[in-house]
């Protein structure tokens, strides 16, 4: 296909399973990541090595790193999948500010400034793809995860608001909205919580990350091009 897919967030499994379905539907990778490059090379091991253009590292937590980032960003993007996974439990009044200002510029500005720097380049070529995995506490909001629904609420408004600007260009932006899916992010759960969860979920079952990775690649499909500003649910049910 010739297109080039820069992945935020590559090192999770979520990141991983787009990797390696992306790398199977044919497109080339820029993979993010910021501590764990252990989990890269692994996934690297397992794919073309044509499929891999460039590896990055940076935490975009940090305004600087993000700057510089952009500067290592020298190869086309023709489109963009924000799965960067951090997450904070506890209640909100305990939240430290510290906490969230690292939540805020890692799932909100980080990907403001990203966007903002590579769009330019997508509404030139008239076309171009921007998916953010976002969660079903953006919309539904959760107890305990106040700060982490609020900036998934807000990934979800910048989707539907920044495909209104885009859609003119040929760009389409959209987000993909997991429920409780078996990922490390969710580790710190006990068995027993987990099925109290499974049991409120229609389908019986987590969600498995190559199943938000299958609605990646339908939204990176051309012959999805005409949904614009969608948060799509995979949620089983739940």
């Amino acid at each position: 296909m010739g297109k080039n897919v820069l992945i935020i967030g590559a090192s999770g499994d979520i990141g991983i399973a787009i990797a390696q379905q992306l790398a199977k539907d044919g497109y080339t990778l820029l993979l993010h990541y910021n501590t764990n490059r252990k989990m890269i090379d692994q996934l690297r091991e397992g794919l073309e090595e044509s499929s891999v253009l460039a590896v990055l590292q940076a935490d975009l937590c940090e305004d600087a790193a993000v700057k510089k980032f952009l500067t290592e960003l020298v190869f086309p993007v023709d489109g963009i999948i924000f799965a960067s996974g951090l997450a904070h439990f506890g209640v909100f009044q305990e939240t430290p500010e510290t906490v969230m200002d690292k939540m805020i510029n890692l799932h909100v500005k980080a990907p403001w400034m990203i966007i903002k720097y590579i769009l330019p380049q997508m509404v030139k070529r008239q076309s171009g793809t921007i998916i953010f995995i976002t969660s079903i506490w953006g919309e539904q909001g959760a107890s305990n995860e106040v700060i982490y629904s609020s900036v998934k609420g807000a990934q979800n408004s910048f989707v539907k608001a920044l495909a209104k600007e885009a859609a003119p260009s040929g760009i389409s932006v959209n987000g993909v909205s997991p429920g409780f899916i078996e990922t490390k992010m969710n580790g710190h759960l006990p068995e027993t919580e987990k099925e109290m969860l499974i049991s409120e979920i229609p389908a019986n079952r987590a969600g498995r990350p190559e199943e938000i990775a299958h609605a990646v690649s339908f939204l990176f499909d051309s012959r999805s091009n005409y949904i614009q500003g969608e948060i799509i649910n995979v949620t089983g049910g739940w």
